[in-house]
C-alpha cells in the first residue's frame, strides 16, 4: 500500500509499503480522510518528539475492513473514528486516571503508523464507531475536537461565562462552538484572517477582532473594549508566542487562560508570575484527549459541531508530502488527505 513516511527528521516521502494485518484484538481499517495538523509539521521539523521510521498521521477515520481475534464490538464494513493515544494502562498516571499523562504514552500516527495511508491499523480499544450516513470526511475532525472538548473541561466554563479564543485555525473554531454549547453568552476570535473572522462570526463567535489594527490587549478590556476587564476564559488556540504571552493579559480577575495551541519543542516566552499571582489568573495547558474521544465523535455525528465549513481543500497521497512539509496556505484551516482520491 501507499504511505507517507517519516524516515528522519526532515525526511519524508511516499512509500510502498507492506499492507498491515490485523493483531489479535486490532482493526484493518481503510482510510477515509486524515486532517494535515500543525503537529505534523512540528514533527517533520523535529520540533515535536517522534520515533521515525513512522507513517504520519494521527488524525484519522475509515471504513473497518477486517478485525483481528477477539473484536467483540466491531465488524468489516463499520465506520469509525480512531483515538490515536494509547496509554499503558499501568503507570501511576493511568491509575490515577490521568491517561493522558501516561508515562509510556504511545501515539498512532507520531510513534506508530498512522494515518496518511490507505490502511491503518489500531487496537479496539482506540476506536469509535461513526454513524453510517455521515460524511466520510468529517470523521477526520473527532481527534481535534476531543482536544478541544478537554480544554474546554478543564476551563470549567459556565452558563453565562464570556471567553476569548485566540487563533482561528480549527482548534480555535471548534473551540468557539464548545464554548458556545457550553453556554458562553460572549466570544470574541482574535485572528488576523478576514476570512477567518466571517467564518468565527457564523459559527457562534459574538466579536472578533485583528491583532493587526492596534493593541489588541486594549481593544478586548479597556472599558470601552469587546470584553471591559477581561475574559472569564482566555483559549490560547495559536501555538505561538505573542499569542501564549497575550492569553493570561486577557483573563479577568481571577479569570482562566487555557493553553491549547502547541508550541516547538524548547520554544519559550516571557509571563509576568507578578500580575498572574496579583490578579489570581489560572494558567492551564491541555494536553489530548483524556476520555474526550467518544463525546468528539457524537457531538459530530449529531451535526451540533459544524466542520464541513472548515475543509479548505481535499488532496490526495501523492501531493500530500508537500502539504505538510511547507507552511499552511493564507486562509487555510484544515486540509485533508483522502486515500483514494475520491
Amino acid at each position: 500500500m501507499k504511505a507517507i513516511r517519516l524516515q528522519a527528521t526532515g525526511q519524508l516521502q511516499l512509500c510502498e509499503i507492506e499492507k498491515p494485518a490485523p493483531g489479535p484484538g486490532d482493526l484493518l481499517v481503510r482510510v477515509e480522510a486524515c486532517g494535515i495538523c500543525g503537529t505534523d509539521r512540528h514533527i517533520f521539523h523535529g520540533e515535536f518528539p517522534s520515533k521515525p521510521p513512522v507513517t504520519l498521521g494521527h488524525e484519522f477515520a475509515g471504513i473497518v475492513e477486517t478485525v483481528g481475534a477477539g473484536v467483540t464490538d466491531f465488524r468489516s464494513g463499520m465506520r469509525v473514528t480512531g483515538d490515536p493515544n494509547i496509554s499503558c494502562g499501568g503507570c501511576e498516571e493511568c491509575r490515577r486516571g490521568r491517561v493522558n499523562l501516561c508515562r509510556k504514552l504511545q501515539a498512532i500516527g507520531i510513534h506508530r503508523d498512522g494515518g496518511f495511508a490507505e490502511y491503518v491499523c489500531m487496537p479496539e480499544s482506540q476506536a469509535f464507531a461513526l454513524p453510517t450516513d455521515i460524511d466520510p470526511l468529517h470523521g477526520a475532525f473527532c481527534e481535534p475536537l476531543a482536544c478541544c472538548i478537554h480544554g474546554v473541561d478543564l476551563a470549567g466554563l459556565k452558563t453565562g461565562s464570556s471567553a476569548v479564543v485566540l487563533g482561528g485555525g480549527v482548534i480555535g473554531l471548534l473551540t468557539i462552538q464548545l464554548a458556545r454549547l457550553a453556554g458562553a453568552t460572549r466570544i470574541v476570535l482574535v485572528t488576523r484572517s478576514a476570512e477567518k473572522r466571517r467564518l468565527a462570526e457564523s459559527l457562534g463567535a459574538t466579536a472578533t477582532a485583528d491583532p493587526g489594527d492596534g493593541d489588541i490587549i486594549a481593544r478586548i478590556i479597556a472599558e470601552d473594549g469587546l470584553l471591559p476587564g477581561g475574559a472569564d476564559v482566555v483559549f490560547e488556540c495559536a501555538g505561538v508566542a505573542e499569542t501564549m504571552q497575550q492569553a493570561p493579559r486577557l483573563a479577568r480577575r481571577g479569570g482562566t487562560a487555557v493553553i491549547l495551541g502547541v508550541m516547538p519543542q524548547g520554544a519559550t516566552i516571557e509571563i509576568e508570575p507578578f500580575d498572574l499571582l496579583f490578579r489570581e489568573v489560572a494558567l492551564i495547558s491541555s494536553f489530548v484527549n483524556p476520555f474526550t474521544h467518544a463525546r468528539a465523535a457524537d457531538l459530530i455525528a449529531s451535526g451540533r459541531i459544524k466542520v464541513g465549513p472548515l475543509i479548505s481543500r481535499r488532496i490526495g497521497l501523492e501531493e500530500a508530502p508537500e502539504a505538510i512539509t511547507n507552511p499552511a496556505r493564507g486562509g487555510e484551516i484544515r486540509v485533508l488527505v483522502v486515500p483514494d482520491g475520491k
